[in-house]
C-alpha cells in the first residue's frame, strides 16, 4: 500500500480513538486509577493487541514504528526550547537531593551496561545494545526509549520493542512497589502523614478535571488571530526545528556515510541554538513555554501509543529471560538507593525525596508525584520545590547518556560506558556525603 498523506490520518485516528479509550478506561476503573496507569499506556496496549502484531483488527500501516522517531525530535526540540540549565541556581538545602539523583541515574546507565557485559552476554551471548535497556525505559521513560530505539534502528531494530516494554515494566513496578515501601515507611515512622491512592484528589486518580473553574490553562497566546494562531506559531516552531534537525542528518549522512548522528539530538541541539538566536534577538518572549510543554506533552502521548502498539511480541520473547534478569538487578539497586543510601546523602525528609526519585526513576516524574502525594498528601515537605533545582544537575548527565550512549556502543565503547558513567557515579557520591555533613554540622551547631 503506497504511503499517503490519508495513511498518516488513518493512523492517527486509529491512535485518536485508542487515546479516548484509554482515557475513559482510566476515569472509570478503579484498578487503573489504583495503579495510576497513564491513559496513552492503555491505548498503546490496546494498539498492540489489537493491532498487526497480535490480533490485526486495527489497520495501522507498516510506518507504525516510524512515528515514534518523528515525535522524539518534536519532543526534544521543544525541551531545548524550555527547559532551564542554569546551575547557578543550585544550593546546599538541595544538594544532596541532586546528588542522589545524579547517582541513581549515572549507575542505571553503568550497572545496566555492566550487568550485561558480565552476566548476560556471557550467558546468553546478549548484544551490546541490550545494556541501554535499563536507563532507557526507567529513568529515561517511553520518550527516551523511544530514543534508544530511533538510535539503534539500523544496528540493533530489537531495541525498540525491548526499551519499550521497559518503559511498561518500570512505570508497574514504581506504582507497586512504591505503595509497599509507604506502607512499611509509615508503619516505621519515617513518614509523617501517610493515605493510599484512594485519598489522592479525584482529578489526580481518574485523570479527568471534572470542576470547570478549576481547570488550568495550556498557555498564553502570543499573537492574535488575524496574523496567525498563536498554538499555531509554537507548533511551527517546534516542527520547523525538528526539519531542521532531520535535514541536518541528511547532510552528514551525505558527506560521512559512516557517521550516524540521532535526528532527536540534532533537534535539542538545533533547539539550543534557535533559543539563543531568539534570547538575542529580544523576540523569546513570543515563545509561550506552557504551550510547548503541552505540544511536548501531546507528542510524548502518541509516541506511547505507537511505540508500544508495534512492540514485536516475539522479540520480548526472544530476550525474556535476559530482560528478568536485567529487571532483577535493577530492582535490587534502586531499592538499595533508596532505603540505604538516601538516609545518608539526605536529612530532612528523606523518604519524601527518597519515595518521590523510586518513582522517577522507575517510571516518571507522574509516577514520583504521585507516590510523594501518598507520604506527604499536602506537599509539605516541599520536595517538589526542591526537584526543581535538584534536576539541574541531573539534566547534563542525561542528555550525555541519550546522545553519546549509542554511539559509544555501535563503536564496540561498551566498556567506556561503564567508566564514564561510573566515575559520574562515585563522583556524585562524594559530592552528596561532603554536603550532607556540611549540613548535619551546621544543624549541630544550631542546636
Amino acid at each position: 500500500m503506497d504511503f499517503t498523506p490519508w495513511t498518516i490520518l488513518v493512523d492517527a485516528g486509529l491512535i485518536g480513538l485508542l487515546l479516548i479509550i484509554g482515557a475513559g478506561l482510566r476515569a472509570v476503573i478503579r484498578p487503573l486509577q489504583q495503579l495510576m496507569i497513564p491513559a496513552s499506556v492503555l491505548a498503546g496496549v490496546l494498539g498492540l493487541i489489537l493491532g498487526p502484531q497480535v490480533l490485526g483488527w486495527l489497520p495501522f500501516s507498516e510506518h507504525l514504528s516510524t512515528y515514534s522517531s518523528v515525535l522524539i525530535a518534536v519532543v526534544f526540540a521543544a525541551v531545548a526550547m524550555t527547559d532551564d540549565f542554569d546551575v547557578r541556581k543550585l544550593n546546599r538545602n538541595v544538594g544532596g537531593f541532586a546528588a542522589h539523583g545524579v547517582l541513581m541515574y549515572s549507575l542505571q546507565v553503568a550497572i545496566g551496561m555492566a550487568v550485561v557485559l558480565l552476566v548476560l552476554q556471557p550467558l546468553f551471548d546478549a548484544p551490546d545494545a541490550l545494556g541501554v535497556i535499563l536507563f532507557a525505559g526507567w529513568v529515561g521513560g517511553y520518550g527516551t526509549a523511544a530514543a534508544m530505539g530511533d538510535a539503534f534502528a539500523d544496528t540493533d531494530p530489537e531495541i525498540a520493542s525491548l526499551a519499550f516494554t521497559s518503559a511498561t515494566v518500570g512505570l508497574i513496578i514504581g506504582i507497586v512497589g512504591g505503595i509497599i515501601q509507604a506502607r512499611i515507611a509509615a508503619s516505621r515512622g519515617h513518614v509523617k502523614a501517610f493515605s493510599s491512592i484512594s485519598m489522592l484528589p479525584e482529578a489526580e486518580r481518574t485523570g479527568v478535571i471534572r470542576e470547570v473553574n478549576k481547570r488550568p490553562s495550556i498557555g498564553q497566546h502570543t499573537h492574535t488571530g488575524s496574523s496567525i494562531e498563536s498554538l499555531g506559531f509554537q507548533v511551527s516552531l517546534v516542527v520547523m526545528i525538528a526539519a531542521v534537525a532531520y535535514g541536518l542528518s541528511l547532510v552528514i549522512g551525505h558527506f560521512w556515510p559512516t557517521l550516524s548522528v540521532p535526528v532527536f539530538v540534532l533537534a535539542f541541539l538545533t533547539g539550543l541554538v534557535v533559543r539563543s538566536a531568539m534570547a538575542k534577538g529580544r523576540v523569546a518572549k513570543y515563545v509561550d513555554k506552557p504551550t510547548l510543554q503541552s505540544i511536548s506533552g501531546t507528542a510524548t502521548d502518541v509516541l506511547i501509543v505507537a511505540g508500544i502498539a508495534s512492540i514485536q511480541p516475539q522479540v520480548v520473547a526472544d530476550f525474556g529471560i535476559e530482560l528478568i534478569l536485567l529487571f532483577v538487578f535493577g530492582l535490587v539497586m534502586m531499592l538499595f538507593l533508596g532505603l540505604w543510601v538516601a538516609p545518608r546523602l539526605m536529612h530532612d525528609g528523606w523518604f519524601e525525596r527518597s519515595i518521590f526519585t523510586w518513582g522517577w526513576s522507575t517510571g516518571a516524574v507522574a509516577t514520583g508525584i504521585a507516590m510523594l502525594r501518598v507520604v506527604d498528601p499536602k506537599l509539605k515537605s516541599n520536595t517538589l520545590e526542591d526537584f526543581g533545582l535538584a534536576y539541574i544537575p541531573v539534566t547534563p548527565v542525561e542528555i550525555t547518556a541519550v546522545t553519546f550512549v549509542p554511539p559509544l556502543v555501535v563503536a564496540g565503547a561498551a566498556w567506556a560506558v561503564v567508566g564514564i558513567w561510573g566515575v559520574i557515579a562515585v563522583a556524585a557520591v562524594i559530592v552528596g556525603l561532603f554536603i550532607a555533613r556540611a549540613n548535619k554540622r551546621e544543624a549541630a551547631a544550631v542546636g
